[in-house]
């Protein structure tokens, strides 16, 4: 039986405004993430993927605040834990790529310092050597050649900025790395790339990946297990190949449908019509409801559970419920 690493029950996470109101950014998810496999976030842009892998880091900015749930690693719940407790916890044990990380380089220090200073932070007693020298053999792990942690971030491609930043991730080996949209802004050749070294870094060092996306193909490429995202909730979640295969929630059709396929007959992609909704104000009943061309009057009223369909295939809506 698979270790499970990390368990999210009921996690709410909510923005609070001046005016007194709150954005339900994330209200109410779980899912599990077993040792060296790993989980896909799927969902549009503002369905909460970010702010459920900053909860997870407990990174929030000053304006949210977990209300609700708890984040168990190994059995400690992260929520309970003090600032001291999580910064030995980040990096040493969960680390993240950031969303548009690879800008996130000093471009006037070499890149070899920036990987040994986060080592030296977090590594008592490692001198600047011993340090450097560690980063050179991240380097290496990521596939780039050692001696270029001599240079400076504006001498590396897109493509080598953000394997530097993968190798920062990686530089306190830890059990758990979250990456947050890491192709962005990156060529077809060089994602295809990016996601090849994660998968074989996955394998290779056994490592536990989310992987935070709106991109059906990107997440089908590292990962295991789906769970997928509307209005800050999860309606679909299960085995990859499964929910891809049958699809039972209608947003996760959809997305299915408006994704291309390289093989098999061609076809006119679908566009799911409307918007997402205003997570201050969400709809009544399923949040998906204004845009299903399913709805029913108990959507519109009544929240659905989240249930087991078979096989830890679980689903979100009135239609599976019967």
């Amino acid at each position: 039986m698979p270790e499970r690493l990390l368990e999210v029950r009921n996690l709410k996470t909510y923005f609070y405004l001046e005016s007194g109101e709150s954005v339900k950014a994330v209200d109410g998810i779980s899912f599990d993430v077993e040792k060296g496999e790993g989980l896909g976030l799927v969902g549009e842009s503002g369905c909460g993927k970010t702010t459920a892998a900053l909860s997870l880091m407990r990174l929030l900015p000053s304006a949210g605040k977990i209300v609700e749930g708890k984040i168990l690693f190994k059995g400690d719940d992260l929520v309970k834990k003090s600032e001291d407790e999580m910064r030995r916890i980040r990096w040493k044990h969960i680390s993240m790529v950031f969303q548009g990380s690879m800008n996130a380089l000093n471009p006037l220090i070499k890149v070899g310092d920036q990987i040994a200073e986060a080592i030296i932070l977090h590594e008592h007693g490692i001198s600047k050597k011993e340090a450097l020298n560690r980063a050179a053999e991240l380097l290496e792990l990521v596939g780039i050649e050692r001696r270029r942690v001599n240079n400076y971030p504006f001498e590396f491609s897109g493509g080598m900025k953000q394997r530097t930043v993968i190798a920062m991730a990686l530089a306190l080996n830890p059990e758990l790395v979250i990456a947050d949209e890491p192709t962005t802004a990156l060529d077809v050749i060089v994602e295809a790339q990016i996601l090849g070294l994660m998968r074989d870094l996955k394998e290779k060092l056994n490592l536990s990946l989310i992987m935070i996306t709106h991109d059906l193909s990107i997440v089908s490429e590292v990962c295991n297990d789906v769970a997928v995202m509307y209005a800050g909730m999860i309606c679909e979640y299960g085995d990859l190949r499964e929910v891809y295969k049958n699809p039972l929630h209608p947003y996760t059709a959809a997305l299915v449908r408006a994704y291309p396929s390289a093989r098999g007959t061609r076809r006119r992609l679908y566009s799911l019509p409307g918007f997402p909704p205003d997570l201050i104000n969400p709809p009544s009943g399923c949040r998906f409801h204004p845009r299903c061309t399913y709805a029913t009057d108990v959507c519109r009223k009544e929240v659905p559970d989240i249930i087991d369909v078979g096989g830890g295939h679980y689903v979100a809506c009135h239609l599976v419920r019967g």
